[in-house]
């Protein structure tokens, strides 16, 4: 683990502490339920209790009508439509309030205002609706027979879009494999649960006749600009702010139907009006996450080495389509991610997007790719097992190597730099496989069993152009933007679109203009969250923001070191070639400038200026990658765990990550993402799952019944880093945010299958529960009886 640098450096590679940590850690960190504007009205969503009805009649009380708002008291608000460029899509118009029909149990049907929140509530509580009742879609793969339910009656199935990839030669793989191998996995739905739930506040200034919109968002720009359409305003006209943002994990990183009620109930009423999202609320009819349905056929040679693949994905992506990314977004990238870390020479996938009445799926740290890896990983074990070779000594010998970067993959990906096998031997060397695997041949009688697991996986981060239009989405996401600017003391100021919810990006930013301008992070402000303060861009998503947020800062600071170079070097009397930055001061030899007297002089003292040189220290610019179809990082991660036949229960013995995200701006930041994700990933292998009755109804609407992990089912992960930079990025960054979530799955189900080997049980679905796995020992039992 890294340890935190001194100041002397404090740039690129240093394990700067976090500048944002002094008022999280003191409890000063401004969240949006903190904010108080006078006059302010709290608001209840009256939501649906059923999953699939038409309303027939809705009953309001008399004297709190004027305090009740329908879809009809809203005005010309236009539903929300995400598609793709593709006529194949199936379009669906999602209200903003339900018009006639709901279609998930926990849709937005009225807003009630009231003083307080349980106020509203009781509002809220008084309306009675009538409902018409129709049987509900529940389970994706049953909603793809031809005798299901309509999610729409007026589509022809419950297909939202159906992806199709192909490349190589699978007849070929076909005849010559030695073993075939089918696998069937499934990956079950979970929420996002993000530490500060969803959360909105609007007003109508009119001082500066403009909507202001608060939201705890991920991308305040790209909410600005779709509001402003929905809502019929001129975007000049609205400005959307986000403070502290109390984590994202993707569930922030969508239009919100709440944002936009939210934000026209502010211009129908006048006044300023405000939603906190209870946890209920959050579980039940947030945007959730996964509900992936695998079936693998993999063709092998003799030694385990991978001819072909077959593949088809379902995913359940709910009732709506989320903008802007589409209920096509999960099964079209586990569709392309399932080859995965691994030379896989012909591939043919599909992914169907289905329809049902459930919450719609958005994305939730990883999108897609957590289900691609359990589903390729559990197969590279399986064909293993079928060729009777050790998963290791199966995996090292098919993953693309290290000097066929960049390697360009059957789907038609370039991963750009890394050494994967690497990877993976030092994650076998630091678990110690060999000491695990002799301990396994020890006999036990205490009911417990030893397993090793390993899962090795690519993220593909910071999409550029490229990748967006290849995925046929209207909105394209392939550059940032940032502004630098000098204040007179020496200060400096950064004002990025990319959003801090917990990444440390107010210190990673402050480090790149660091190693750039010479100048201490510490005296660097990162300004984020607020239209009306930065530069258009695109948010915070897909582990994007230090290649992409990180690439603009450096351009800029590169354009404003030359000019700082240029007043030094007017100043100390020198060639400019031969002036440094470094210490918030410029250097030529033994004299300095500080960066503060330079400052002073641009900004108030223009007649210390070289000749013809402008006033000013303030410069803005944009950045996109030399290629833009992402940059990839990676990880190899081994675990031991320890089943107790006779529980089920599932203890996380070691657990060790070795990443490659190219190069790091702070280890110390990159290892808490890491581990962040591992906890996540061990959340969808053995505890959080968001369970359905036949009825549509949620089964878990509380704490209580869904679980997450905690201290006790967190280990001390071990992480090390490889450093290959991409040959494509500013400075060889490449995103790492997501990557913990991918490969624990996997990891953590290969390692339980190793356990329960000895046993003959099988378990290829998340979560893991003690149930499940008693369950896979109970089936194995029964199959060795005659």
């Amino acid at each position: 683990m890294s340890t935190p640098s001194s100041s002397t450096h404090a740039g690129i590679g240093a394990s700067v502490l976090r500048n944002e940590d002094q008022r999280f850690l003191q409890g000063r960190g401004q969240y949006l339920a903190d904010l108080e504007i006078n006059g302010v009205k709290d608001v209840a969503f009256l939501r649906s209790p059923t999953a699939n009805a038409r309303m027939t009649s809705i009953d309001i009380d008399e004297s709190c009508r004027d305090k009740v708002f329908l879809l009809s008291d809203l005005g010309q608000v236009k539903p929300v439509r995400a598609i793709l460029r593709d006529d194949a899509f199936r379009q669906s118009d999602y209200p903003v309030l339900a018009d006639e029909h709901v279609r998930f149990v926990g849709e937005p049907i009225a807003m009630c205002i009231g003083e307080t929140r349980a106020d509203a509530e009781d509002i809220a509580q008084s309306i009675f609706i009538d409902f018409e009742e129709s049987p509900p879609v529940v389970d994706m793969l049953s909603a793809l027979r031809s005798d299901a339910p309509r999610v729409r009656p007026e589509w022809p199935d419950n297909l939202y879009y159906t992806h199709h990839l192909k490349g190589g030669d699978l007849q070929a793989a076909r005849d010559s494999a030695h073993v075939t191998v089918d696998m069937h996995c499934r990956m079950n739905r979970q929420s996002v649960v993000s530490l500060e739930g969803r959360a909105v506040m609007a007003y109508w200034d009119h001082r500066l006749n403009e909507l202001v919109v608060y939201s705890s968002t991920q991308f305040p720009h790209v909410i600005r600009t779709i509001l402003a359409d929905l809502l019929g305003l001129e975007e000049r006209q609205l400005r959307v702010v986000a403070v502290d943002v109390g984590g994202g994990f993707g569930v922030k990183n969508n239009l919100q139907q709440e944002e936009v009620a939210i934000a026209a109930l502010a211009l129908r009423t006048g006044h300023p009006v405000r939603w906190i999202e209870d946890r209920r609320e959050h579980l039940i009819s947030s945007p959730q996450a996964r509900e992936h349905d695998y079936e693998i056929r993999a063709y092998a040679d003799e030694r385990g080495r991978i001819l072909g693949i077959e593949s088809r994905v379902v995913v359940d992506a709910g009732a709506y389509s989320i903008w802007p990314w589409s209920a096509a977004m999960e099964g079209n990238m586990a569709n392309g991610m399932v080859p995965g870390p691994y030379n896989v020479p012909a591939y043919e996938g599909i992914g169907l997007s289905s329809a049902s009445n459930k919450p719609p799926l958005g994305p939730y740290r990883g999108v897609g790719r957590p289900g691609a890896c359990f589903a390729i990983e559990r197969t590279i074990d399986e064909i293993a097992r079928a060729v009777g070779r050790d998963p290791y000594d199966v995996r090292m010998e098919n993953l693309v190597q290290s000097t066929q970067m960049p390697f360009q993959t059957i789907v038609g990906r370039l991963y750009d730099s890394g050494d994967y096998p690497e990877s993976l031997k030092r994650a076998a060397e630091l678990i110690g496989k060999d000491a695990i695997r002799k301990e396994q041949e020890q006999p036990r009688g205490d009911g417990k069993y030893i397993g090793l697991g390993f899962a090795t996986y690519v993220e593909q981060t910071a999409h550029g152009t490229q990748e967006w239009l290849t995925r046929k989405l209207t909105e394209v996401y392939g550059y940032e933007a940032a502004t630098l600017k000098f204040m007179p003391d020496g200060g400096l100021v950064i004002a990025s679109a990319v959003q801090n919810h917990g990444q440390g990006l107010e210190t990673s930013l402050a480090q790149v203009a660091a190693s750039e301008l010479g100048v201490d992070p510490r005296k660097v402000v990162v300004r984020h969250g607020d239209t009306a303060v930065s530069p258009y861009g695109m948010g915070t998503f897909a582990s994007r923001s230090m290649v992409m947020a990180g690439g603009a800062v450096g351009v800029v600071a590169k354009r404003m070191a030359e000019k700082v170079k240029r007043i030094a070097a007017h100043m100390l009397q020198c060639a400019q070639d031969d002036v440094q930055l470094r210490d918030n001061a410029a250097w030529c030899g033994e004299r300095s400038v500080g960066l503060d007297r330079i400052a002073r002089a641009a900004l108030q003292h223009p007649e210390e200026l070289p000749p013809g040189e402008d006033p000013g220290l303030e410069i803005s610019g944009t950045y996109q990658p030399e290629i833009s179809t992402g940059a990839f990082s990676y990880a190899s991660h081994a675990v031991k765990v320890e089943v107790d036949a006779e529980t089920g229960l599932v203890s996380l013995l070691d657990y060790v990550v070795v990443h490659d995200c190219g190069t790091i701006v702070n280890p110390m930041i990159v290892e808490g993402q890491i581990v962040g994700g591992v906890a996540q990933g061990i959340g969808t292998a053995l505890l959080e799952e968001m369970p359905f009755d036949d009825y549509g109804q949620p089964l878990a609407s509380t704490f209580m019944d869904y679980v997450l992990p905690g201290p006790t089912e967190v280990p001390d992960v071990r992480v090390e880093h490889l450093v290959n930079p991409s040959p494509y990025t500013q400075y060889g960054i490449k995103g790492m945010g997501e990557g913990g979530a991918i490969g624990a799955p996997a990891a953590i189900a290969n390692a339980v299958n190793d356990a329960l080997r000895p046993l003959g049980a099988v378990i290829n679905e998340t979560p893991m529960t003690p149930r499940r796995i008693l369950s896979a020992i109970l089936a194995a039992e029964d199959k060795e009886q005659p």
